[in-house]
């Protein structure tokens, strides 16, 4: 009798659609010695590190450096408008490039992951964006509330 469950069908309850299969991971490499794995458990630890410095740079070093090129640019045309909009574009594009190559990474640590002998079959990438999320927005809140002032009303006199 034919299965009918959505996750044996890809949704459809007539039959699958080409490339729904469900993903299906080998078990843990065979004849791998025990010096390989260490190492490869090194490479997966360096390559996450990696993907965590890339995901901080998106809150504090690339905004910084997108607002002193858009200052550069309003400074030699002389039009606000063109700095705000290097700013605006620079720091999205950057944005995308990064997390492009933070994907990458991840799927690199996932591979070095399986090679050290784990089960992995999810990347760190989301998690790790989320942490550095939290972490900007703890600093900021820090900054704003005990370094900076929230505003000269707030204060006292």
């Amino acid at each position: 009798m034919a299965s009918n469950d959505p996750t044996d069908t890809g949704g459809l309850f007539i039959g699958r659609r080409p490339g729904t299969a469900p993903v299906r991971f080998p078990d843990a490499p065979q004849g791998v010695t025990e010096s390989r794995q260490r190492r490869d458990r090194i490479v997966a630890h360096l390559l996450l590190a990696v993907e965590l410095a890339m995901c901080l740079t998106l809150f504090g070093p690339q905004p910084a450096g997108w607002l002193w090129v858009g200052s550069q640019v309003e400074y030699l045309t002389g039009y606000v408008t063109a700095g705000i909009s290097v700013i605006m574009l620079g720091c999205l594009a950057s944005l995308m490039l990064t997390m492009a190559a933070a994907k990458r990474v991840d799927h690199a640590w996932k591979l070095v992951r399986r090679a050290a002998g784990h089960r992995q079959e999810r990347g760190a990438l989301e998690r790790i964006f989320a942490a550095s999320v939290g972490v900007a927005a703890l600093a900021f809140t820090i900054w704003f509330l005990f370094i900076q002032g929230p505003a000269p009303s707030l204060a006292p006199a």
